[in-house]
């Protein structure tokens, strides 16, 4: 039995969930979600418990069972409370400013890069244009764009320059060797 599938998910107040055959949404304080799930998970509903139950021990079955809770605990937890990232920028000259709701990163290119939010994502800049926070109620969205802005100029090994996460460790390099 999956470990992660078997557990309950509790439903905070001010969290409202509606189940209608395969498609779940929820609304919370933050905004709303919706999504489809797989046929064969069952997602009920008791007592402000959100369980997810499937019909067999096959091993597709198995592996839904744990991916629907998860999502669903990500759904409920992202319309109550959000989910953050936050992106550091390191590098002489390299900055993110913002342009209204349009981040604009400066990262040695020629030409400044754009981000245009989605919807239900917000973006703020701290620490002297130094720290990019992402802000959002659908954790794959949130994880996606910072993806997307991290891969405009990923961290190198040498200098550590480049846009990194912010718990996130760069090997280094030593480089080249002086001559002798």
């Amino acid at each position: 039995m999956s470990r992660i599938g078997k557990a309950p998910i509790p439903v905070p107040k001010g969290v409202t969930v509606d189940i209608k055959g395969t498609a779940v949404s929820v609304k919370g304080p933050k905004g709303a979600l919706s999504q489809e799930f797989h046929p064969d998970m069952m997602v009920e509903l008791e007592d402000g418990v959100l369980s997810v139950k499937r019909p067999s021990d096959t091993r597709q079955h198995r592996s839904l069972h744990g991916l629907t809770r998860a999502l669903l605990n990500n759904m409920v937890t992202g319309v109550n409370e959000g989910f953050k990232k936050v992106l550091q920028i390191e590098g002489v000259g390299y900055r993110a400013e913002m342009s209204g709701k349009v981040l604009v990163l400066n990262v040695g290119y020629s030409h400044p890069i754009h981000f245009d939010p989605p919807a239900d994502v917000e973006f703020a800049v701290e620490n002297r244009n130094k720290t990019i926070i992402v802000t959002g109620i659908d954790k794959e969205v949130v994880g996606e764009l910072c993806a997307r802005i991290r891969r405009t100029r990923p961290p190198e090994p040498y200098k550590g320059k480049g846009i990194r996460y912010d718990n996130e460790v760069i090997r280094r390099k030593a480089g080249k060797a002086g001559k002798v």
